[in-house]
């Protein structure tokens, strides 16, 4: 019908229909979308000047017809345009995608023109909206559109490839993911075999319309494509494998190959042919030879040597399909004689085999598919969990990753053969192994989006996965250790539980980060506990210091009671370590700790873990960590007032006194004078008292730890605890417990601070064996036991009680303490020289001097008397040192050049020299080498040893026979020391200048001028 006929008004209702119906479907096309998307748009903005020309009651012209029917017109190939592109094939779509674009930038100018028309036609009517038209019109005409970048890299690489003849695996299975990501279909054999079947149909139609160029193009298309692994139906392959399998049941089993027929040889390079293409002369050559063939410049026949007079290829389709199914029937009949050698057990025909399943994978990809449905795959996966063959174990790790690659299918057969089960071990044999072993296992792990989940979990369930991954971290070979921290990474982020796994194989980088990073605090808080209850070593415990844990968890205090918890326990674990108290206390978490220990409102759950904090700060170092973070020392005195005043709290349970007085006593070992004040400022020692008589044996024994301590500064009130009825006997218990050192050397202490003028406690000590139990520590407790045993000794061997002597010698401690003097620590033999000074003070009124004899016929039955006290002398009698074995020790002593043992050592032979009678003691001193010793300290002892050597000197030299011995080494000694020593040593130089005029008087050298001037 003609549009005069038509009223004007329904040819613009009609038309207006039209716009909306191409503007809504232009936006459902699948290709170029933006392209189309514009139109659309465009389309939509035309509706409103078409009803407003309705409204306006257009003049029925023929001008108007006309620009009406233009309009209509370019509409119509807009649709056209849709309908045309909005149904077919998406790989033919981007194919197409250069041409398409530049179809709908046409349509979208011609509209644009006949819009234009149209306002020019109807300018009055069209007053209201004239500057909206314009735009649009302007807008359409001028409109340019280019297909995306991306899509046209991929067109002309496809391109590219057909022309230089690319047919090989690698290249179709790239071109096809591209092709299909960049439309949008899933690199999955089914939807691929979908869009292929949909491309053949397109090829189809367009040899109907003798479009030859385009079909011929698709046809090589679809051809390269199809040889890609995602385009093949599994079924397909299946049933093409049984078909060759069928082929091959006719031959031997012990033959590999079937030789090549003559014609599929190209004549010019003398291999089989994979692309075998016609000359006009029939002359069949591989595509690649025959073009190298032209480009050298080549116009005959390289068969015939006729000229040739047409160089066009064509595809020999039928040869190549021949040449494909010999291949194929060779695959067929290696992969047969693989398996009978991986079956044969014998380790030379299973590599043999291996190197054949490799070369058949690197030839064609189709042999991954046919390997896995001939069953080797299950075979092979067997022998590498039973092998003990290294080359064995590894090419079957190389193998299998060369199946599985790029190859979900083949992936999941692997894992349902229980290959992660033999996998895993390997991951920690050597290096080759491992290597291959790590890899493989992360080629499993991936598919097409990235990683293949549902793997992931598998591997997570095999409990060693993440330990053996974990160490190849720590391995030589840097690429397995990059790939197993990916996969860890990756577990970790699968599943929480994995993060404990692998920090419990000492690997902490996702725990450190989810502490660090972590947002959801209820993941924070279990990150802090799982590191809570990990067994750790002080090298990790640094590590997890040094790499930034610390600072979350000291914000974590802040947080709420849950969070409190474990972040504090997170903390008290770390804080065992130099490094880590320093981190703790650079940060301010030394005063988030104390603030939270005085508020009232805190938690005695919560005041407990800060007092372990505490502990663990004042371990080893005191005070030293308990400042702020800009290092200023705390207020210490109010942290001991507080935690003391947590004694005297009724409120205070168990949970809290326990860590409260672990703290304590971790700070009051620094010893500092200050601490003395509080301790003595807050009665310690009398609110510590009362805990010896609690039921909770770790707070008792803490108490004698801290009574130790405090009764070093002030031991008033104990000795009155303790003759209260069984004390005594609790403290006795304690010293004869070995079990536990700590507390062994803390009673022991304890009763070495005490005053030694309290004799009614040293005797009652005696009477609950609290002597004998200090003995035996001497025999078998630690080092510092021992020291304060044998302090506690001291008020046992005061020479004014002999019965005490007595009893320490009776119960053996006389050797003890020589062998103190021999193998001890420092402390020790000072301290065992002192004691047997203590117990050889006693030993001249002990020794019994006999008369003398009235025959000289009854001498020889006499019993030896004693060199040193001129009468019968025994240990055990008259505590004799010489009787003892102790002196050469002694002299050893000074010999050791150490002032501490040495001026003890003085002291005790002292002892042997008596002022009445100094004969037999300077004799015994001489006859063991000790006088030159004592002389040496002149030169290197300090003020208060060469005191003492001096007193123990001038005894000596009132013996004449002594002062011609040694005289004039001493004298030269005491001359050079008196012309050293400052005026304001008077009374060591006094001292000096007796000596020596004692050696004057001997030697007739004059000393009175010296004598006169130093006492001058």
């Amino acid at each position: 019908m003609s549009l005069e006929l038509v009223p004007i008004g329904t040819i613009l209702s009609v038309l207006t229909n039209q716009v909306l119906k191409t503007a809504q479907a232009a936006t459902d096309v699948l290709i170029e979308k933006e392209s189309f998307k514009v139109l659309s748009k465009h389309l939509f903005n035309i509706e409103p000047v078409l009803k407003e020309l309705q409204l306006q009651t257009l003049n029925d012209s023929q001008a108007a017809r006309q620009t009406l029917e233009f309009l209509e017109e370019d509409v119509k190939k807009a649709n056209n345009l849709v309908e045309k592109y909005k149904n077919r094939s998406r790989f033919y779509l981007l194919f197409n995608c250069r041409h398409i674009v530049k179809e709908v930038q046409e349509v979208t100018r011609d509209i644009g023109r006949s819009l234009a028309a149209l306002s020019i036609a109807n300018t009055e009517l069209l007053t209201g909206i004239s500057d909206q038209v314009n735009r649009l019109q302007n807008e359409m005409q001028r409109v340019e559109f280019e297909a995306s970048q991306s899509k046209i890299k991929i067109v002309d690489k496809l391109n590219q490839g057909i022309n230089d003849a690319i047919l090989d695996q690698g290249f179709a299975n790239d071109m096809l993911e591209e092709i299909a990501m960049a439309v949008g279909v899933p690199v999955e054999p089914s939807e691929i075999s979908k869009e292929l079947e949909n491309l053949r149909k397109e090829k189809e139609e367009t040899a109907n319309r003798k479009e030859r160029a385009e079909a011929f193009f698709l046809e090589q298309v679809i051809e390269l494509l199809s040889r890609a692994d995602a385009a093949r139906d599994f079924e397909k392959v299946k049933e093409q494998y049984a078909q060759r399998v069928q082929v091959i049941e006719r031959y031997d089993t012990s033959r590999e190959c079937i030789t090549p027929l003559k014609t599929f040889f190209c004549p010019i390079n003398q291999t089989v042919m994979v692309d075998p293409v016609s000359l006009c002369t029939d002359t069949t050559c591989e595509r690649a030879a025959i073009k190298a063939w032209f480009d050298r410049g080549g116009r005959i026949d390289p068969v015939t040597g006729d000229l040739l007079e047409d160089f066009t290829l064509r595809p020999n389709l039928g040869l190549r399909q021949s040449i494909e199914e010999w291949r194929e029937i060779n695959y067929c009949l290696k992969i047969r004689s693989s398996k009978e050698k991986l079956l044969s057990g014998e380790d030379l025909s299973v590599e043999a085999a291996l190197s054949q399943m490799q070369d058949l994978i690197r030839e064609n990809s189709i042999n991954k598919d046919w390997i896995v449905i001939g069953g080797l795959t299950g075979i092979i996966v067997s022998i590498l969990g039973s092998s003990h063959n290294k080359d064995v174990k590894r090419n079957i790790l190389i193998t299998l990753k060369d199946v599985v690659e790029g190859h979900p299918r083949n992936k999941e057969k692997v894992v349902e053969s229980q290959g992660l089960d033999h996998i895993i071990p390997c991951l920690g044999r050597d290096s080759s192994i491992s290597k291959a072993a790590v890899e493989l296992l992360y080629e499993l792990l991936q598919d097409k989006s990235g990683w293949n989940v549902s793997i992931c979990r598998k591997l997570s369930e095999t409990g060693s996965a993440i330990l053996f991954l974990a160490t190849l971290l720590k391995g030589p070979v840097r690429e397995s250790a990059e790939k197993a921290e990916k996969i860890l990474m990756k577990l970790c982020d699968e599943d929480e539980e994995n993060i404990s796994r692998a920090a419990r194989a000492d690997w902490y980088k996702p725990l450190i980060d989810r502490i660090i990073q972590g947002s959801e605090s209820s993941s924070r808080i279990s990150m802090v506990r799982t590191l809570v209850n990990m067994e750790l070593v002080d090298q990790n415990i640094t590590l997890l210091g040094k790499e930034g844990v610390i600072p979350p968890l000291l914000e974590m205090v802040s947080g709420n009671v849950e969070s409190q918890a474990a972040s504090l326990s997170a903390i008290v674990k770390l804080s065992g370590c130099h490094e880590n108290k320093e981190l703790i206390a650079a940060d301010g978490g030394v005063t988030i700790i104390v603030d939270l220990i005085v508020s009232p409102h805190t938690r005695p759950t919560i005041i407990a873990r800060c007092c372990e904090v505490l502990e663990k700060l004042a371990s080893d170092d005191g005070i030293k960590f308990l400042v702020d973070e800009n290092g200023n020392q705390l207020e210490i005195e109010q942290i001991i007032k507080k935690l003391l005043a947590f004694l005297q709290s009724a409120n205070s349970s168990n949970i809290v006194l326990r860590p409260a007085l672990r703290a304590l006593l971790g700070i009051c070992k620094s010893g500092a004078m200050f601490i003395k004040t509080a301790v003595l400022t807050a009665n310690g020692v009398s609110l510590i008292l009362p805990l010896l008589d609690g039921s909770d044996p770790e707070i008792r024994e803490i108490a004698i730890n801290l009574l130790s301590l405090f009764t070093q500064h002030e031991p008033e009130g104990v000795v009155e605890y303790l003759f209260k009825p069984r004390r005594l006997e609790a403290l006795v218990g304690y010293l004869e417990n070995g079990d536990k050192a700590d507390v062994q050397m803390a009673a022991a202490g304890l009763l070495a601070n005490l005053p030694k003028s309290e004799v009614s406690l040293t005797m009652k000590l005696i009477e609950v064996e609290g002597l004998n139990a200090l003995i035996s520590i001497l025999r078998s407790g630690t080092m510092e036991a021992k020291e304060n045993a044998l302090t506690a000794l001291f008020r046992f061997t005061e020479h004014t009680n002999l019965d005490s002597q007595r009893k320490v010698v009776e119960l053996g401690a006389y050797p003890l303490l020589v062998k103190f003097l021999r193998v001890g620590s420092v402390t020790a033999k000072a301290r065992a020289a002192a004691l047997i000074g203590n117990l050889s003070t006693s030993s001249p009124k002990l020794a019994v001097v006999s008369k003398p004899a009235r025959c000289s016929c009854f001498r020889s039955s006499r019993v030896p008397l004693c060199s040193a006290h001129g009468g019968i002398c025994s240990v055990i009698t008259t505590f004799c040192l010489l009787e003892a074995g102790a002196l050469p020790f002694l002299v050893n002593l000074l010999h050791d050049e150490i002032n501490a043992t040495a001026y003890e050592a003085i002291q005790t032979l002292s002892t042997l020299v008596r002022e009445d009678s100094p004969h037999r003691g300077a004799r015994v001193l001489h006859n063991a080498d000790a006088i030159n010793p004592i002389l040496d300290i002149l030169n290197w002892g300090q003020g208060s040893l060469k005191e003492e050597a001096l007193v123990l000197l001038e005894k000596v030299f009132t013996v004449r026979e002594m002062v011609e011995n040694y005289g004039s080494v001493a004298r030269l000694r005491l001359v050079d020391i008196t012309g050293r020593i400052n005026n304001e040593d008077g009374h060591f130089r006094r001292k000096a200048a007796r000596v020596l005029a004692l050696l004057d008087r001997y030697s007739g050298f004059d000393t009175s001028s010296l004598a006169t001037g130093l006492n001058g």
